[in-house]
């Protein structure tokens, strides 16, 4: 897998999205040129793809990030990431990974690109597209089903899709995976050595090799071992190994024993789960604060954390948190991920861990706890974005109420920078507090302080803002809300009318007038009725349009908003045109003139007037002559 000098800097200069990767990294010599040879294998259907297989803790995302670093050269347009499985299982969508993958291409996803009631998410078809003039490397972490990786698929193309998966994927043809199982024994003895020190696992060979044979040669489990190893330097790695190695029964009634004596060394581990196995005694080592703050971390949004929303869950100051970030990955039970921009070290609760984490947080943690937790968290992330708000939009003043030193945002590039960087863990957030449903109060005020602050970067995805919008919507109908609910829908419904579909837009603006109806705004619904009115002319029905354009004009009249109804008047007048029914059309033409001179809005009449002057011009030339005329 060598590189001349020259490829390695071309390689260093090409766009990189990848995790860092595990360091240190060895072995895996056969499987890094079996992934060399089914890439260069041509397509046999749609797209290129290759497929990396393998357990839990087999090493598969190190190794994929590892090969995908090696041929970086030959994918001159970049080295791409999504993950596609929360570590709580949770299944993430090809439209949204699709998002995520044209950000880093930096393909801005624009309105087309909402999600809507098609078969296909248009993110798909547009990432596609994209792919098709590009030499990229997409690597597709942790895949569950085929339907997550088909609408990914380009055809004639050069760009590689890379996806590691814990199975088989079925459905698509011509796919030989690459099968990941335990580490080479000379690859594992180097693995302990470098993770361990060098002279410990040389001075006992055959305790080292009992050590690999316990962790089944997974490199998940071996690091955790080493890192439990570094925690204990007096530990031999020969006992290390035993206690590894003995029957689940045993291992309880000596954790009994030790306990009592309050020593809990000594823990049970699950029968043919080496993973778990290595996991225990390092987590029984931690020291009760970072191992409170491990659990916690289960609770923030994508399992990412840093130094500001760790020191939110824990209750503790940010460099603290930060220590015990640092400790945890050193102790290889927190992952680190690419620093943020602005240089914030950021770390993420290995998908393999959390279920066993997820368990001890409900037998150690109360519930109101763990809801303190959440509240703290989600306060916090408030504050930061308004905070980020605020730095970029110096009109609004300074902030009232500035965060602590190491939390702060320091200017407004640095506010950019943080908000379009943790927007995905943002709007996760947001999903998380919407859909338990028990702090609706400070989700509803992270979602009103994204939806002030996302569009003052520049890049506020429509995409966003509509999911921003359905939360709304979704904790407005829980609590009973209507007007907000229907505020809610004019906003979704405005967004689907930008990106042309009227349909959907009609959809939403229908159900906005009912709820302003129920709730006796009617502000509220003649606002939702012009917009009925505008998807009705776009699609091509004007006798609906001016029913609903008519609608909310007497709405209008009734509070005396006499700018608004000028320009219904002519949105009415043009209904009657499409429908040809010129001497209605000409009479609104001029109702609309006389609103405009009452209020002084000189502009505006001559407009209006100059309206009627081209429907009477257009009358004239096909040999119509108005009744009033």
């Amino acid at each position: 897998m060598a590189r001349d000098t020259a490829a390695v800097a071309e390689a260093a200069r090409i766009f990189d999205a990848l995790p860092a990767g595990a360091r240190p990294f060895g072995g895996r010599t056969a499987e890094l040129a079996a992934l060399t040879v089914a890439a260069g294998r041509p397509s046999s259907g749609r797209g290129r793809l290759s497929v990396l297989a393998g357990r839990p803790g087999s090493g598969r995302t190190a190794l994929a990030v590892q090969w995908a670093r090696s041929v970086a050269a030959d994918y001159p347009d970049g080295l791409l990431y999504a993950r596609l499985s929360a570590p709580d299982g949770t299944r993430v969508g090809a439209g949204r990974a699709a998002r995520m993958l044209l950000d880093q291409l930096g393909e801005r996803p624009g309105l087309a690109l909402l999600p809507g009631a098609a078969e296909e998410d248009p993110a798909c078809g547009a990432l596609r597209e994209a792919l098709a003039s590009r030499r990229a490397l997409l690597l597709l972490d942790d895949v569950r089903d085929t339907g997550q990786v088909w609408p990914l698929l380009a055809e004639k193309t050069e760009s590689l899709l890379l996806a590691t998966t814990s199975g088989p994927l079925t459905g698509i043809d011509g796919i030989d995976p690459v099968i990941l199982g335990g580490l080479e024994h000379r690859a594992t003895l180097d693995l302990l050595s470098a993770l361990v020190g060098g002279t410990r696992i040389s001075c006992d060979p055959v305790g080292a090799a009992e050590l690999a044979e316990a962790c089944a040669n997974r490199p998940a489990a071996l690091r955790l071992a080493a890192g439990w190893l570094r925690s204990e330097p007096r530990l031999p790695v020969t006992e290390a190994a035993e206690r590894l190695r003995r029957p689940p029964e045993q291992q309880a009634r000596e954790r009994s024993r030790a306990e009592a004596a309050e020593q809990p060394d000594t823990v049970p581990v699950v029968e043919g789960d080496p993973l778990r196995g290595a996991f225990e005694p390092a987590y029984r080592r931690l020291p009760a604060a970072r191992a409170r703050l491990l659990r916690l971390c289960t609770l923030a949004p994508g399992q990412q954390v840093d130094l500001r929303t760790a020191s939110a869950l824990v209750g503790c100051p940010a460099p603290e948190a930060g220590s015990h970030l640092a400790a945890l990955a050193e102790l290889e039970l927190m992952e680190r991920e690419p620093a943020a921009a602005d240089g914030t070290e950021r770390y993420r609760v290995p998908g393999r861990l959390y279920g066993r984490l997820v368990e001890l947080r409900g037998e150690l943690d109360r519930p109101s706890e763990l809801e303190l937790a959440r509240a703290r968290l989600l306060e916090r992330l408030v504050r930061l974005v308004d905070s980020a708000r605020l730095l970029l939009d110096p009109a609004a003043g300074p902030n009232p109420d500035p965060l602590p030193g190491p939390l702060r945002l320091r200017s407004a590039a640095h506010a950019g920078q943080w908000l379009l960087g943790e927007r995905e863990q943002l709007l996760a957030a947001v999903a998380d507090a919407v859909g338990q449903g028990d702090l609706d109060g400070t989700a509803g005020r992270l979602v009103a302080a994204l939806l002030r602050a996302l569009p003052l970067t520049g890049e506020a995805a429509p995409a966003d803002l509509h999911a921003l919008h359905e939360s709304v919507l979704k904790v407005a109908e829980r609590q009973g809300a209507p007007r907000r609910a229907a505020a809610a829908l004019l906003n979704l419904g405005d967004l689907q009318a930008d990106a042309d579909r009227w349909e959907q837009a009609a959809e939403r603006y229908r159900r906005a007038v009912e709820l302003s109806r129920g709730a006796g705004d009617e502000g509220g619904c003649a606002r939702a009725l012009e917009g009925v009115g505008h998807c009705h002319r776009a699609l091509g029905d004007p006798l609906r349009a001016a029913d609903a354009y008519g609608r909310a004009l007497v709405l209008r009249q009734a509070v005396g908003d006499q700018v608004t109804e000028a320009r219904l008047l002519v949105r009415v007048a043009e209904a009657h045109t499409a429908l040809r029914r010129f001497e209605e059309a000409l009479r609104e033409y001029r109702s609309a003139a006389a609103v405009l001179r009452r209020i002084g809005d000189r502009a505006g009449e001559q407009q209006v007037a100059g309206l009627a002057a081209r429907l009477r011009q257009h009358l004239g030339q096909e040999g119509f002559r108005p009744l009033s005329e």
